[in-house]
């Protein structure tokens, strides 16, 4: 079977954003693109507790309001210019169940993420929070230009982001050197070469404890930088091998891996990490370094799931 790039729709100009970065990536990976809501309506979390309820729409009007939703986006994706096979699915339930019942099928799922200003960044809905923590397919996330509310439709706010995600910007990958993942790694190699981008890799590490200045004990201080930097370039020498024409730029940071990436994301065409899938009984886990970047960062962002 194979498999899609699959975008999940709720409306929102952010939402419209991901459909339209979804269908460049189809047309890069040469996929069908398939488009999905789920129609089952929930009350928001911080609807008031009046007693009364929340009113809850016909299911008939629920499921109406999600094929309009479809048939728009269809429409402004083939407008669009991509080239490739549409479906559009009207998913009954609730939407994180359905989310994730759709990525199984998918090569990779797209969401959108609703950003508010440069300071508050990301404001990351439950629903997408909850898909990413416990979907184990590529779960990539867009947020919409802006304040694209003020700058006008949502139509050429979303379109706005998608040039720039797509232009000569590069990739970023944050790469963990204690525990690095093939699947990670091979995600943002083949992202850069299909884009015809650079590929910038970042490593964050921390001084030991013991460590007090590079000014009292500089012998001690050239020998971890160099031992960090052999290390990095043991671990890439494989890829490099595997993608001898992509240009690579790999640099080790000193600090946390979170402030460098975000401010790698202003711009990046996409950045890529990794998350490990955890199926303990007290739920999923998003680490620090991949929250840093759904609050704060400006690029899409892919978040690759491992073991």
């Amino acid at each position: 079977m194979t498999r899609t790039i699959t975008v999940g729709l709720d409306g929102s100009p952010a939402s419209l954003a991901a459909a339209d970065w979804a269908a460049h990536e189809a047309q890069l990976r040469n996929l069908p693109l398939r488009l999905v809501t789920a129609w089952e309506w929930q009350a928001p979390a911080f609807a008031p507790a009046t007693g009364l309820g929340v009113p809850v729409p016909p299911s008939d009007l629920q499921r109406a309001s999600a094929q309009h939703l479809l048939a728009r986006a269809r429409s402004r994706v083939a407008e669009a210019g991509p080239e490739v096979p549409i479906a559009t699915d009207e998913i009954p339930g609730l939407p994180v169940p359905a989310l994730l019942k759709a990525a199984e099928e998918a090569e990779l799922l797209v969401l959108g993420s609703r950003g508010l200003s440069r300071t508050a960044g990301y404001l990351l809905g439950s629903v997408s929070q909850a898909v990413l923590a416990s979907c184990e397919r590529p779960v990539v996330l867009v947020r919409a230009a802006e304040h694209a509310e003020e700058k006008g439709p949502p139509e050429s706010s979303a379109r706005e982001v998608t040039a720039a995600a797509f232009g000569h910007r590069d990739v970023v990958l944050g790469l963990d050197l204690h525990k690095p993942d093939d699947a990670v790694i091979d995600f943002a190699f083949d992202a850069a070469s299909r884009r015809a981008a650079r590929l910038r890799i970042i490593h964050g590490w921390t001084l030991p404890p013991y460590y007090y200045g590079g000014e009292l004990m500089p012998d001690m201080n050239d020998g971890m930088v160099k031992q960090v930097r052999s290390e990095l370039s043991d671990v890439l020498r494989p890829w490099q091998d595997r993608y001898p024409t992509l240009e690579i730029h790999a640099q080790a940071t000193i600090g946390g891996a979170g402030r460098h990436l975000v401010d790698a994301s202003y711009d990046a065409a996409l950045v890529v990490v990794g998350r490990q899938i955890r199926r303990a009984a007290v739920g999923a886990h998003i680490g620090p370094v991949t929250q840093a970047l759904l609050h704060h960062a400006v690029a899409p962002v892919a978040v690759v799931p491992h073991d």
